[in-house]
């Protein structure tokens, strides 16, 4: 119940901005005096003001309607009997310079957070918790505005500051909500495109600025405050390929990745080589990864971050699509325009760690509140990021509403979850003693493990059909397990194992391969232990590690004759794939993020040639089920020989689903410049094989020096096969053999 008469220490903390709960005294009051009757209160803080007046109907009200001065610090307050009707009013501000202002009061509007909201908020299961944190556009009794709230259960006094209040702290004190932490205002007459923050105050005293950890947009780097918008309105076009999606089964179907960082995909050189915009990615990106053979868009890290530098990987903005492309209306058309063109798009999500930028999440409410206070659990030195608390349900909550978010709002197909094994072990990257066990004295995260199953759970419950990818580095056993048999819930990982050997493979001089042909087979020994996905990613073709064609070793042809038959392994092998953006045409310098990808080169004829072979790579996985409906069971692949060290060749059969009418395909790799005339290869079954793939064409850059259109077998064992036939070949090369079932 509110005071009829405020005591000097409620003053006192309106003035100092104290109150937690300013709806508490300030804006209207109905009061039951000790006779019965009852008075309606209006008071108002305004400590610029000479003159406050309140207005019921029109502006004629406030002639009569004079809020009478209570303190000299801009308390004013007026009683009046009760009227017929209560309804929204202004008031009418006169300051000293002799200007006037008129709003509505926002300590009119009751709280529109329930305490259902807030207990499931506490307890870490309120999955769609931005629709009431953040900011949104609503109307309340006619009155059109903005409704403000954010977590910040440490701090003296939040206030929502920004254009529509001259970024004062004393006009918009927000109301914290029992114990749940959350503080909330509804505030009238705020519309879209305002900048605004929170300034909060302490339990020191001090004053912060912090922007909206649940924000829809941000402002474009180097500004940092968040933007009001409305993420209603934009007509969506793919309810079928959302309808479809829930019926797929990712594991059986084809999934080729072109995985892109958009601010350097391509660039306008013509305007300060500026990135290309959200709708001109949509022009150019889509038709063009279409047209190549990919059936999904990785985009690296979009949600908003400061600094280029980080690739996206620091983020500030977990909710806002970054603005240095567009707009968030821009970028549901992009992945709208995915969608009608048949393409996934899997955003890159970063739940790991955060940067220290003072206008983000750390230290939000002047405590460790999204990360630990112990640095030996709360920070990555080596990053220079902090580490969520996993242990909070809040945190938890937070980032789980994040992830379900993107599926929701911007009808996302995939997440791919970085760093995760930074976030299973407590220990990682940290020397003894600069680290803390779990509650059981080991090094697994409990808290990140609970998140990641709660996580993956919670993703496939509401929308089925989609990617979870893990990038996950270490031996971790069962990540894309389900749940119930204690996996970590994900239905996919990064086979960063078969992407180290192999590439270690590819860097040997082709003389010395056969004494490591250990690194080309070994992924086969736990191939089926997860569902992997075969990534050729960013992370390869940077910090000198020099791009996928300079790798290769030997001459121009040796090197593009290398990636061709590296890419057809990658392809061959079982697996889901991914490659990098400019690897497709052979770039030669590293990535950077601040250039375009060297597209002039596809006017030589190399790199023509090998853009060529990787559409046609592509095409042709697409076409043969063999390569993708049984990929993670043993029965679609087994091995005709892989003891030829001395030659350094491999070969192996793909196999489609049972349930799947399709054909055998048979592999033979050469992984030497040495072309091998009649060599003897065994086979399962009789012939005719048909030759379907040849990596040394012509027409791609190779020396055409296999002529079989297709080989005959002889019944006669070789290599454990029941027939063997001779096979000339290429140099550097694979050939690919389809046989009827």
């Amino acid at each position: 119940m509110s005071e009829l008469k405020l005591s000097q220490g409620t003053i006192d903390l309106l003035l100092q901005g104290d109150n937690h709960e300013p709806r508490a005294f300030l804006g209207f009051h109905e009061i039951l005096k000790k006779n019965n009757n009852r008075v309606w209160i209006v008071r108002v803080l305004e400590p610029n003001a000479e003159k406050v007046s309140l207005i019921w109907n029109d502006e004629a009200d406030a002639a009569t309607n004079t809020l009478k001065r209570i303190h000299q610090g801009g308390l004013f307050e007026l009683k009046i009997d009760p009227l017929p009707e209560l309804k929204p009013y202004r008031l009418k501000f006169h300051y000293k310079d002799g200007s006037e202002h008129i709003r509505h009061d926002p300590y009119y509007f009751s709280c529109q957070i329930t305490e259902n909201d807030q207990h499931l908020f506490g307890e870490g299961n309120h999955h769609r918790i931005y629709h009431k944190l953040g900011t949104h556009l609503i109307e309340l009794e006619g009155v059109s505005g903005a409704l403000f709230a954010v977590w910040a259960p440490n701090a003296k006094r939040v206030s929502v500051v920004g254009d529509f209040n001259h970024w004062d702290g004393f006009k918009n004190q927000m109301n914290v909500l029992g114990s749940s932490g959350i503080w909330e205002l509804f505030v009238p007459d705020v519309h879209e495109g305002m900048l605004y923050k929170y300034e909060i105050k302490t339990q020191q005293n001090e004053i912060i600025l912090k922007s909206d950890p649940l924000g829809f947009a941000m402002e474009q780097r180097p500004a940092t405050a968040s933007v009001v918008t409305e993420l209603n309105g934009f007509k969506w076009t793919d309810q079928k390929w959302l309808e479809e999606r829930e019926k797929r089964d990712p594991l059986r179907q084809p999934v080729n990745i072109y995985e892109v960082h958009l601010g350097s995909w391509q660039r306008i050189p013509e305007e300060g080589d500026r990135p290309l915009t959200y709708q001109e990615l949509a022009d150019r990106l889509i038709p063009y990864a279409k047209e190549m053979g990919y059936t999904h868009i990785e985009l690296m890290p979009v949600a908003e971050h400061p600094f280029d530098g980080s690739w996206g990987y620091q983020v500030t903005g977990y909710f806002a699509p970054t603005s240095r492309y567009g707009s968030p209306h821009q970028f549901m058309e992009f992945v709208d325009r995915c969608h009608a063109a048949g393409l996934g798009v899997i955003l890159d999500w970063v739940p790991g760690h955060f940067p220290k930028d003072s206008h983000g999440l750390a230290g939000f409410d002047g405590t460790a509140l999204y990360e630990h206070e112990d640095p030996r659990q709360g920070e990555h030195k080596e990053w220079g990021t902090l580490i969520f608390n996993y242990d909070r349900n809040e945190i938890r909550n937070f980032l789980i509403s994040n992830a379900l978010f993107w599926f929701d709002e911007y009808h996302i197909d995939g997440i791919r979850v970085d760093a995760v094994a930074s976030m299973l072990y407590l220990d990682y990257d940290r020397e003894e003693g600069d680290w803390v066990k779990n509650r059981y004295g080991g090094r697994e995260n409990i808290g990140a493990i609970d998140f990641l199953r709660q996580l993956n759970e919670t993703l496939f419950h509401y929308h089925p059909g989609i990617l979870s990818i893990a990038e996950e580095s270490t031996a971790w056993s069962g990540v894309s397990h389900p749940t119930y048999t204690g996996g970590l819930g994900f239905n996919f990982k990064w086979n960063m194992g078969w992407m180290n050997d192999t590439l270690r493979y590819m860097e040997k001089d082709p003389v010395h391969r056969k004494y490591d042909h250990n690194l080309i087979t070994f992924s086969l020994m736990y191939a089926f232990t997860e569902n992997f996905v075969l990534s050729l990613s960013h992370d390869e073709v940077v910090h000198g590690k020099r791009s996928l064609l300079d790798k290769m070793p030997g001459d121009t042809w040796q090197k593009f004759a290398g990636l061709r038959l590296y890419l057809a392994f990658q392809l061959a092998h079982p697996g889901k794939q991914l490659l990098f953006m400019g690897s497709e045409f052979g770039q030669w310098e590293e990535w950077s993020e601040t250039k375009s990808l060297d597209w002039q080169l596809t006017q030589y004829p190399n790199h023509k040639e090998l853009q060529d072979y990787v559409r046609e790579l592509n095409h042709f996985y697409l076409n043969k089920p063999a390569l993708f409906s049984n990929d993670f069971d043993s029965s679609g692949f087994y091995w005709i020989d892989h003891h030829d060290q001395d030659n350094s060749v491999l070969s192996f059969v793909r196999r489609g689903a049972e349930d799947i009418a399709d054909s055998d395909l048979v592999f033979i790799f050469n992984f030497t410049p040495v072309p091998r005339e009649n060599y003897l290869m065994g086979l399962p079954e009789s012939g005719p094989y048909k030759k379907v793939l040849d990596t040394d064409e012509t027409q791609f850059g190779g020396s055409g020096y296999n002529t079989q259109e297709q080989i005959e077998t002889i019944p006669q064992p070789w290599q454990n096969q029941h027939h063997r036939a001779t096979v000339n070949l290429p140099p550097l090369g694979c050939l690919a053999f389809e046989k009827k079932r």
